[in-house]
């Protein structure tokens, strides 16, 4: 007989688990999203090919430095507040019940801010494909997802 106590839930309240604060963004950038604040939905389920977030971004705060995946895809859902995204085709504003999404590979870069005086709150969406790279046009960086962890460097190749 299985021990109830190894098995996922069935169900839980998302605004129970303990939201993430900390980016894992080297310094300087992870600043820049400060405030930022994730509650990663699928991981008490084991679920392994995406990863679910619920995440609040305070007045002020961005969802990530502005950023393109080479083989994983993202969506995002607007469920409170009215966030801007930004793209490579510029600055769409963005309101409950509205949702983005980002095929890997497309090369365009994206991120929401939140330059109102209420949170915003969404859902993103995002695959967990090995060898995604991640260029990011605005900042002198770029990521690769290799062994379920990300490792960040500076665009000459140098890590930080």
């Amino acid at each position: 007989m299985t021990d109830n106590a190894d098995l996922p839930p069935v169900a839980l309240r998302a605004a129970e688990l303990a939201p993430r604060t900390r980016s894992l963004y080297p310094e300087p950038f992870a600043a820049r999203v400060a405030g930022r604040e994730k509650r990663a939905l699928g991981d008490p389920f084991g679920l392994r090919n995406f990863g679910v977030n619920l995440t609040r971004l305070p007045p002020g705060a961005q969802s990530a430095l502005r950023h393109a995946h080479s083989r994983q895809d993202e969506f995002v859902y607007v469920l409170e507040g009215r966030p801007t995204l930004i793209t490579d085709r510029g600055r769409t504003a963005l309101a409950p019940g509205m949702c983005a999404g980002f095929p890997a590979g497309s090369g365009d870069a994206h991120c929401l801010v939140n330059e109102t005086d209420r949170d915003v709150l969404y859902l993103e969406v995002g695959d967990r494909t090995a060898g995604d790279a991640v260029e990011y046009p605005d900042d002198d960086l770029v990521a690769v997802f290799a062994d379920g962890r990300w490792s960040f460097a500076r665009k000459d190749g140098t890590p930080y």
